[in-house]
């Protein structure tokens, strides 16, 4: 046989081989007797979603109404050739999320504290030690904690007004503006630095944080590689941040603690408790924050977690605080009379606490928290959210088993607009969240922050830059949208976060005097 005769044979018996292969990893889920959809020969159900031809929220939803109009509680799909149980029925959810929780504790993020440590972060984090990292930060979040950071949100209102001020009656790129207020918020409680990003919106911190949402092509093939091949990503030390973004928020919170320590500097935000954590292993007025069987000096966490926690919590509350404000504008702009009644709301509160913005304030606005989560509801931040199968699951009454290592989807876009729970989903009501309508809705059918032990930290921290931002804003401005805004909106395919394609431009008129 000469050697052309040879390589044919070879090239031939591979494709053979592969096309059996593949066969086999496609007929996963019809061999469990789950219902599946159909899919790319090799790169299964998300294609679009891999060379980023289309928002995840449209991808999401699309494969959960297909499920849905069969009737099925769960379907199987395929990133790539690699399984992913898809959770649809909410009774399934609470079972994955809560009741069954110590079977899909991790999030299936790859990680890699050696070479990438900001990667390891308390979101990213598996197992034993995501669990002593969430017990040791958990009192950081507290409502105490919260009150003892609120005067810094409301000092970053100063800067918002500024930049406000000299765009009156011109069209506002408000998502712009929010973005660099939010920067300026997580900046100065997660970092402690004044970045003065609504001043400067140039300076090197907002351009560091540009990179950390774009998802190019090779960014999602990278994430492909880490889903499909964990071992050969680590080996082959793959990077979701860049080295100048690593060393970047390194080198602040180096510098930052260094000066703390040494000059005995107190300030009321997120870096004095991580520091506190770093030096004694609790907080000072905590009488623990250990874990059972976990000694003091166990407990403390090192700079490098400092720096990994300060990181997440900038990268997951500065997005998508901003784009939730953006969203809930846009909305309060097209629906007036709404915006109308949560101004009369701002301005009744204010003036029952001597028209001072405190913390006890804020959380006495119920139609503002009505309007957030509608917001939350209708634009929610994270599109769906990930679980590992950490354990082997047997489904509850059903023969299904799923593996440990498979993936499982929550279409959180999907579900808060399905009108089984949320008629005329794309009807902006707050009223949707009156304490008599919640109760007519399942469980585990809102989820902006997830549910269970893995549900998101900082949402509470979160909710609140939220309310000092929109309180402030609407208490001196009123809102309309620009004729610029290109309408119905389109969202952005590269985002990793639910955001608007383009700018979303709005008017504003001030309505109250400079104090």
């Amino acid at each position: 046989m000469d050697f052309i005769s040879t390589f044919t044979l070879l090239v031939l018996s591979s494709v053979i081989l592969s096309w059996i292969w593949l066969n086999k990893k496609f007929n996963y889920w019809k061999e469990r007797g789950v219902a599946t959809l159909p899919h790319s020969s090799i790169f299964g159900n998300i294609k679009q979603s891999i060379f980023v031809q289309k928002p995840i929220s449209e991808i999401v939803t699309s494969i959960y109404q297909s499920f849905k109009s069969q009737g099925a509680k769960h379907g199987g799909i395929y990133f790539m050739w690699y399984p992913i149980y898809v959770a649809i029925d909410v009774e399934v959810i609470k079972s994955i999320m809560q009741v069954d929780f110590q079977h899909f504790v991790d999030r299936g993020m790859y990680y890699d504290e050696k070479n990438n440590p900001l990667s390891a972060h308390l979101f990213s984090l598996a197992g034993k030690k995501w669990k002593l990292l969430r017990h040791k930060l958990t009192p950081t979040f507290t409502s105490g904690k919260m009150k003892m950071m609120f005067d810094t949100l409301v000092d970053c209102t100063v800067g918002l007004f500024k930049v406000l001020d000299n765009e009156l009656d011109k069209a506002v790129d408000i998502k712009d503006v929010l973005g660099r207020f939010t920067t300026d918020i997580i900046g100065s409680c997660a970092f402690g630095i004044d970045c003065n990003s609504l001043e400067n919106p140039d300076n090197e911190f907002k351009d560091k944080t540009k990179q950390l949402f774009h998802r190019s092509n090779f960014l999602s093939f990278k994430i492909a590689l880490s889903i499909v091949a964990p071992k050969l990503s680590r080996a082959l030390k793959i990077k979701y941040i860049s080295d100048d973004v690593n060393d970047f928020f390194i080198r602040i919170v180096e510098e930052n603690v260094a000066y703390r320590e040494k000059n005995n500097i107190f300030r009321k935000d997120f870096m004095h408790l991580l520091i506190q954590l770093k030096n004694r292993g609790q907080l000072v007025d905590d009488e623990t924050v250990s874990v059972e069987n976990i000694s003091e000096e166990e407990n403390r966490i090192t700079l490098q977690e400092i720096a990994a926690q300060a990181f997440i919590f900038f990268e997951a509350g500065f997005e998508t605080s901003a784009t939730t404000m953006t969203f809930c504008l846009y909305e309060l702009s097209k629906n007036k009379s709404i915006q109308e009644k949560l101004r009369g709301e701002i301005k009744k509160v204010l003036a029952k606490h001597d028209n001072k913005l405190t913390y006890d304030a804020t959380m006495d606005m119920d139609y503002l928290e009505r309007i957030i989560h509608e917001t939350l509801r209708k634009y929610p931040p994270v599109i769906r959210l990930i679980r590992i199968c950490t354990e082997e699951y047997k489904k509850p009454e059903s023969n299904l088993i799923i593996e440990k290592g498979v993936r499982v989807m929550i279409p959180v876009y999907a579900i808060h607009h399905d009108p089984e729970y949320y008629p005329n989903p794309e009807t902006f009501d707050p009223d949707r969240f009156s304490e008599d309508v919640k109760k007519t809705r399942p469980a585990f059918s809102f989820l902006p922050f997830g549910e269970g032990p893995r549900a998101c930290i900082g949402a509470r921290f979160g909710m609140m830059q939220t309310k000092v931002g929109l309180i402030a804003l609407l208490l001196n401005y009123e809102f309309s949208v620009n004729e610029k805004t290109e309408e119905p909106l389109q969202y952005d395919p590269h985002s990793f976060t639910l955001s608007t394609k383009g700018v979303l431009w709005l008017n504003l008129r001030r309505i109250r005097e400079k104090l």
